[in-house]
């Protein structure tokens, strides 16, 4: 799913006991919010901090893709 997380994609603003539609055969997936609590959410979403800062995960963190480029790390050599 993309954008992810991590960048502001709609997964980052899903809570617990949110309610997720998955309709295989459409192809989507859907949140059941109202759009004044979609935008709430998304108005009040801010990036997280790096949870790794030094060391191998760091290094890891700062050179994979994302998963819609295939989460691979060799995309800059």
């Amino acid at each position: 799913m993309t954008p992810e997380a991590i960048e502001g994609g709609p997964i980052a603003i899903v809570r617990d006991g949110d309610r997720i539609f998955i309709d295989a055969e459409a192809n989507t997936i859907t949140l059941d919010l109202s759009e004044e609590e979609i935008k709430s959410r998304f108005d009040n979403w801010q990036k997280p901090e790096a949870r790794y800062t030094r060391g191998v995960l760091a290094k890891y963190a700062a050179t994979v893709t994302s998963a819609s480029e295939g989460a691979v790390t060799d995309k800059y050599v």
